[in-house]
């Protein structure tokens, strides 16, 4: 069991780093993800993630006090607008692009409810 968390936990961390490079993907998510899942299989990988300059602190506070900070909330709900607008500017399908819509804004309103550090 121990391989399987320690290739959920590198699959996720690759989607991280993808995040990094593309605005639309999220980051901080699938990092959180890593550590829970380094936590079960490399303790000392996990451990690494939390004392990254950059992404230690966001990670640290939503693991103590499940705080989002305004501005990881303001860009979240950005890109997620813009995803349901591009869809929308290429002419996907109404019921798709109304799913779409559905879950981001039900994201917007779940993430805009965490408490801000």
């Amino acid at each position: 069991m121990r391989l399987v968390w320690l290739a959920l936990g590198w699959l996720a961390l690759g989607l991280g780093a993808i995040g990094v490079l593309l605005p639309v993907m999220p980051t901080v998510p699938f990092l959180l993800v890593a550590v829970w899942a380094f936590a079960r299989s490399s303790p000392r990988l996990g451990a690494r993630i939390m004392r990254h300059p950059t992404f230690g602190p966001p990670i640290r506070a939503w693991r103590k006090r499940g705080i989002v900070s305004r501005r990881a909330k303001v860009f979240a709900t950005v890109a997620m607008a813009c995803g349901v607008g591009w869809s929308l500017y290429f002419g996907l399908d109404a019921r798709i692009v109304a799913v779409q819509a559905l879950i981001c804004g039900s994201v917007a309103v779940w993430l805009c409810s965490r408490p801000e550090g």
